[in-house]
């Protein structure tokens, strides 16, 4: 133990030199010329055009000048339409995600809510431009409201079909005797859409792609037992661990129990997780291909609703305040863009902590025996996601340049970082590829048949592998944004305040590098043994300076620097609890999310007692 204390010690160190050489990097390169520590108004309109007016100024002047005479406005309109969408959005959509899953009968009441919510929106949003000019021509914020309602019409459409398959198949099987009519079944099958096998391996979906016979699961039982991995995490109830019994899967009958019948243990059973395995295959076996991606795309547009919101809400500010114009939209755009993925990336991250995702191990967890077939990584996705990023934005910098004009050294600076993010990205899902890790494992492997080969009982055919296999310890993702906040926090900038606030998201995205890396150090150490979700508290730390760091990296684009600088808001330690409370307010937002979400999981299961496994 003493070694391992030791190796902390020193990669602690290591990451705490390298931070320190980037925060005290000279940000005042000869060749880009001296930093400047005041605002300069002259030297900035030799080089832009004069702000025009905006739906901010407008608002606001009338209440600064209360003795002019100006139009009667209605800023209150443009209070209640972020209210109301913000309302619809980021309470009520994910709460229906939430319902959704657990197949609950108050999810038409969110969505019910969320369409209503968006319709008193639109009408502030419509009586507010009623009573004021058009201050920003040609913006989109608009087009893509509209594109975001859209998309969320054509999912409900796609619940009403859904709804109107199950009333048709229930009353057809009403009609050939084959189901008697109560309210209750009607309410369950036909409204509800309960009738579908295994509850607990995401059956949130299932109803809008396929039907399932449901005779040929009242006959299967799933005669399962508690394996040696999840007798470290859950200890049934006493009255039970001593039976041997079976796991039934029946209809359930309430709103509070989705799996009737009990879970007992047969603690010497060697055929349970084979049993559960082959039934949940025999089920996905049966759903075409394109059912399977039918139904996972329905759930990822389902929840991109939600980080399409954030986007508006971004375009909104943008907007309202009159920002982004002339040749500022481009690194405007990228500031806000490359700053929400961030803060996207920073919130899954948390929730990751807390335990979502815990079903596909994505949680710092085993994964469970249900969904040990053909899930991707959390890490494969994380490289996935960084290599789109960098694809994408290698062809992006050149945007708006004429052709032939020379690279700038900003533009080699961004493209270096995008090329970094692209092939890291290409390492990191080979690293996640189990067919390239047995290649990587083929040198240890030849020499073993060899050895094998030259012996009388020609070995053994299966080898051991490693406690680490277990999970995945990939840092390629975490290497290219910990190296993009180092630079970043060195990039020149004409004003000592854009200095400092690209040195505090920079050095913030490279603490959440670091922040991750000790996650594997430690799990590396003592990798996970229970399906739960382990949480391990530098996880905690990781989402918050990645949430942070995307906030303050939106912050830092030019208008708003310059809109601070101008008003003699320019004051790092005003930006920096700024962002830190929006980060604390917007986490509790996630932590809310979740723990609906599992208290309406916790409703749907039995009862189970935790024990420790220390």
């Amino acid at each position: 133990m003493q070694g391992s204390v030791t190796l902390a010690e020193r990669f602690l160190l290591i990451l705490s030199l390298v931070l320190a050489v980037a925060a005290q990097h000279d940000h005042g390169h000869s060749h880009h010329g001296a930093v400047k520590s005041e605002w300069d108004e002259e030297e900035y309109l030799k080089l832009n055009p004069p702000t025009p007016p905006s739906y901010w100024s407008e608002d606001t002047r009338m209440r600064m000048s209360p003795d002019e005479v100006l139009p009667v406005r209605y800023p209150w309109l443009m209070v209640l339409h972020v209210l109301f969408m913000s309302g619809a959005f980021f309470v009520a959509l994910p709460a229906g995600i939430a319902l959704r899953s657990v197949k609950s009968s108050f999810h038409a009441f969110s969505v019910v809510a969320f369409y209503g919510l968006v319709a008193l929106g639109l009408s502030s949003s419509a009586l507010y431009r009623k009573s004021t000019p058009d201050l920003y021509e040609g913006n989109i914020h608009g087009t893509h409201g509209y594109f975001v309602l859209f998309l969320a019409a054509a999912l409900s459409a796609l619940d009403v079909i859904a709804l109107s398959t199950r009333l048709i198949a229930f009353f057809r099987a009403i009609r050939s005797s084959d189901q008697q009519f109560g309210f209750s079944s009607f309410w369950n099958i036909a409204i509800l859409g309960r009738e579908s096998p295994l509850r607990g391996s995401n059956a949130e979906y299932t109803t809008l792609v396929v039907d399932v016979d449901e005779e040929e699961y009242e006959e299967t039982e799933l005669k399962a037992v508690i394996t040696e991995s999840d007798r470290l995490a859950v200890n049934f109830d006493e009255e039970y661990s001593t039976q041997t019994t079976e796991w039934s899967l029946q209809t359930p009958t309430s709103d509070r129990t989705a799996v009737s019948g009990r879970f007992h243990a047969r603690h010497h059973s060697v055929h349970s997780d084979d049993t559960l395995q082959d039934v949940v295959s025999r089920v996905n076996e049966r759903r075409p291909w394109y059912m399977k991606v039918g139904s996972a795309l329905f759930a990822t547009l389902e929840r991109v609703l939600v980080f399409a919101g954030l986007m508006q809400l971004l375009t909104g500010i943008v907007v309202y305040t009159g920002g982004c114009r002339g040749n500022h939209v481009n690194i405007c755009l990228a500031h806000l863009i490359k700053g929400g993925i961030f803060w996207c990336y920073g919130l899954v991250t948390f929730a990751r902590f807390l335990g979502s995702f815990s079903e596909l191990g994505w949680a710092w967890n085993r994964i469970p025996v249900t969904h040990r077939k053909n899930v991707p990584t959390a890490e494969f996705v994380e490289s996935f996601v960084v290599f789109l990023y960098g694809i994408s934005n290698t062809w992006m910098e050149r945007f708006g340049v004429k052709a032939g004009d020379p690279y700038t050294t900003r533009q080699v600076q961004h493209i270096s970082i995008a090329v970094m993010f692209w092939f890291a990205g290409l390492v990191g899902m080979g690293l996640e590829s189990k067919r390239f890790r047995r290649w990587l494992a083929a040198g240890s492997l030849a020499s073993q048949y060899q050895y094998n080969k030259n012996r009388s009982d020609r070995g053994q055919d299966s080898v051991a592998e490693p406690p680490s296999y277990v999970a995945s310890f990939n840092p390629f993702p975490a290497i290219c944004i910990g190296i993009t906040g180092i630079a970043m926090a060195a990039h020149f900038q004409p004003y000592v305040f854009q200095v400092q606030i690209h040195s505090l998201w920079g050095n913030l995205l490279a603490a959440f590098a670091v922040m991750r890396c000790l996650t594997y150090f430690f799990l590396w150490l003592g990798p996970p043994r229970s399906t739960l979700p382990s949480r391990p508290p530098t996880e905690a730390l990781a989402g918050f300076f990645l949430v942070c760091g995307g906030l303050v990296f939106m912050f830092s684009t030019s208008d708003l620097t310059v809109a601070a600088m101008r008003q003699g808001r320019d004051d790092i330690m005003m930006v920096a609890c700024l962002a830190v409370a929006i980060t604390c307010f917007a986490l509790t937002w996630v932590m809310a999310i979740v723990s609906f979400k599992g208290w309406l999981k916790s409703r749907t299961i039995p009862y189970v007692k935790f024990h420790s496994s220390a």
